[in-house]
């Protein structure tokens, strides 16, 4: 999946797009994953889960919406005062650092704390990781202090959160140079979580293997907030499926798929923005089954 947090130029052909990265990793090529993606996204829509976030305010509305466009029930709620109780009727919790404070990370622990107790997944969306100093320590905290069982991010942001000494571009991938599937699957295993790179090809790992999912458009690149709804949508589903690794990478294959379809009827960034909320929206069983494109 194409995100704005990954930098492109053009030329290699990639859906219906083309285009270039700037930062990354030689793409390997598997099996076809035989998931039941349509099936997850079905299950979004029929048990309405509440995901509870407490997310970035740039993005913030977008985030809800993706989510309420799945079937999935949103909330934003950030006050320390009532975070755990919020998290408490949750079905999973999303957090994001892509405008942390430190008080704010305090809230997230707390939720997060709850979520641990409760027994329902955490997401946790390293945005931005490398850029600061302070950025860097609060990202630790809070995988230190708490179970995160998802960690999702670019390729320089996982890389920082692995132990690498790189440092972002603000919230925009740089480039690493190290095997990307490596590295996810290390930190999985040293976290004991499922870990998420986002870029051309979505890398998904965790103790026992990887998916590559291979959908999305270039586009994406160019709208504020593809990649904090991404997290939302993986939110959406782990919160009805426990394999977290499989979770993920449905998730992103729908997105990616609806990412394609918008930007075949779209002129620009605006109007495929608004497209890929209604062709997420109106995604059916044969149009997720012929065109997810999953490896393992």
């Amino acid at each position: 999946m194409f995100v704005s947090l990954w930098a492109v130029k053009d030329k290699i052909y990639f859906g219906r797009r083309f285009q270039l990265e700037t930062g990354g990793t030689t793409l390997k090529t598997g099996m076809n994953a035989k998931l039941n993606t349509y099936d997850l996204l079905q299950k979004v829509r029929q048990e309405s889960p509440v995901v509870h976030h407490l997310t970035n305010w740039v993005t913030i509305y977008d985030c809800a919406q993706i989510v309420k466009t799945l079937g999935a029930s949103p909330v934003m709620a950030h006050a320390p005062e009532e975070v755990a109780d919020m998290t408490r009727i949750a079905s999973a919790l999303v957090l994001n650092i892509g405008t942390l404070t430190v008080d704010f990370v305090e809230a997230m622990k707390t939720a997060a704390a709850s979520a641990n107790r409760k027994g329902i997944p955490v997401i946790l969306d390293v945005c931005g990781a490398g850029a600061t100093e302070l950025r860097d320590r609060k990202v630790f905290e809070l995988l230190d202090q708490v179970k995160i069982n998802v960690i999702k991010g670019n390729a320089s942001e996982i890389a920082r959160v692995g132990g690498a000494n790189i440092r972002t571009k603000g919230v925009d991938a740089t480039e690493v140079g190290t095997d990307l599937e490596t590295l996810a699957q290390k930190l999985a295993v040293r976290r004991q979580a499922t870990v998420v790179i986002t870029g051309k090809v979505d890398i998904v790992a965790d103790h026992r293997g990887i998916y590559r999912v291979q959908n999305g458009d270039v586009l994406m690149t160019r709208v504020v907030g593809t990649g904090c709804m991404a997290a939302s949508i993986i939110g959406a589903f782990a919160s009805v499926d426990s394999d977290y690794r499989q979770a993920a990478a449905c998730a992103l294959a729908c997105y990616g798929i609806a990412a394609e379809l918008a930007a075949g009827q779209s002129s620009g960034p605006v109007s495929f923005k608004a497209a890929l909320f209604d062709c997420l929206y109106n995604l059916d069983q044969p149009t997720v089954e012929r065109m997810q494109r999953i490896e393992t």
